[in-house]
């Protein structure tokens, strides 16, 4: 009998390099623990909207980073929430890995290699998904409050922003965050453990 998998609930948005550090743990996790991954869409330019106390070179961002998390859940609605973890992989390792801007003609490759129609890119400049994209948002914020980002986690009753972490965790020591990641998000009352980052994200 196979062993029954654990669906753990990730929400991402392709702009983050954190989020992305994020999801290549987990990816390593789901390899030696029993869970299995569902991904889901938020947005960061959803998240700031309308804070007008953001530096300049952010708001410029944020206007940019509607185009990705657009395309995603476009995909999404027309080929279903499993297209949602390749894609991001293909979004993400040009942007992060390759150091390309999560532009049209990125946008456009990734698609080529998911298999999934160019035309897909069009969603980027138009609002028709952005109702969809604002729900699958709150459903992963409003696990764990708004003064936090992407990414954020959920596994049966516990949800949590992070972990933030570079460079990322391979094998069992992988599993040993996962493991201690769960262990203190699931204790009642707890809320924070943070420190000041010293290090860039470490993408190899």
């Amino acid at each position: 009998m196979a062993e029954q998998r654990t669906p753990v609930d990730l929400w991402f948005d392709p702009l983050c390099p954190w989020a992305w550090m994020t999801s290549r743990w987990l990816l390593e996790v789901e390899r030696i623990r029993p869970i299995e991954i569902r991904w889901h869409v938020m947005s960061l330019s959803v998240l700031n909207e309308g804070n007008d106390d953001l530096p300049e070179v952010y708001k410029e961002l944020m206007e940019k980073g509607w185009g990705p998390v657009r395309v995603a859940i476009a995909a999404k609605e027309k080929y279903g929430e499993d297209i949602l973890g390749p894609l991001y992989t293909a979004l993400g390792t040009r942007n992060h890995n390759e150091g390309l801007p999560l532009d049209d003609a990125t946008i456009r490759a990734a698609l080529r290699e998911v298999d999934l129609p160019e035309e897909l890119a069009e969603a980027a400049d138009s609002a028709e998904f952005d109702a969809e994209l604002r729900r699958s948002h709150a459903d992963g914020i409003n696990r764990v409050g708004q003064d936090v980002g992407t990414p954020v986690i959920a596994v049966s009753d516990v949800a949590f922003f992070g972990p933030v972490v570079t460079p990322i965790p391979r094998g069992e020591a992988a599993g040993k965050l996962w493991d201690g990641v769960l262990l203190v998000a699931g204790t009642d009352g707890f809320f924070e453990l943070k420190r000041t980052r010293d290090r860039e994200p470490i993408f190899d």
